[in-house]
């Protein structure tokens, strides 16, 4: 399997299974009356991210990892999604631009240095490898999961399948 293959898929199909999610999330906000941006401000916890930030991040994660894995320009993105709509539209944007990079670009990434910011006064650099499995992967899924949490208690009816996507 190529790094490629590792990586592109699984990104693809995290993005468009929060599309789902927050399809499902409008749906409930309609349903039951409720303000969207009390949902898309909702938390799990008071000082974790609220719901626009998880998914803004999401989509940062998937795309700078790929940059940073082809030794492409990183994209910087303002965070100025205020409805689901808007959010949809950047992963929908997110998922254009993961889609654009081709296999060959990521011919010996994973064995290539990767320097990126964990804060911000301090970098990091790990190889490909070390970078997709210690840092990309777990912190894609985290922001993933996290906004499938807190969708969940908030009374959201999605299940492990939206999450994955199967749904």
């Amino acid at each position: 399997m190529s790094f490629s293959d590792a990586i592109v898929p699984a990104c693809l199909h995290m993005l468009n299974s929060l599309i789902g999610l927050l399809t499902k999330a409008e749906a409930h906000c309609k349903a039951r009356k409720i303000q969207p941006e009390v949902l898309l401000a909702s938390r799990l916890y008071p000082d974790m991210m609220p719901l626009s930030k998880q998914i803004q991040l999401v989509c940062d994660i998937a795309s700078m990892g790929c940059a940073r894995l082809t030794h492409s320009e990183v994209p910087s993105t303002p965070d100025t999604e205020k409805t689901f709509g808007e959010l949809q539209q950047r992963l929908a944007k997110t998922i254009d631009y993961v889609k654009s990079f081709k296999p060959e670009q990521f011919g010996g990434a994973d064995a290539r240095d990767i320097t990126f910011p964990v804060g911000p006064n301090r970098n990091v650099t790990l190889n490909g490898q070390l970078f997709v499995s210690t840092f990309l992967f777990p912190n894609f899924y985290f922001h993933a999961a996290t906004a499938h949490g807190i969708l969940r208690h908030n009374g959201v009816e999605i299940g492990k399948l939206d999450f994955l996507g199967m749904n």
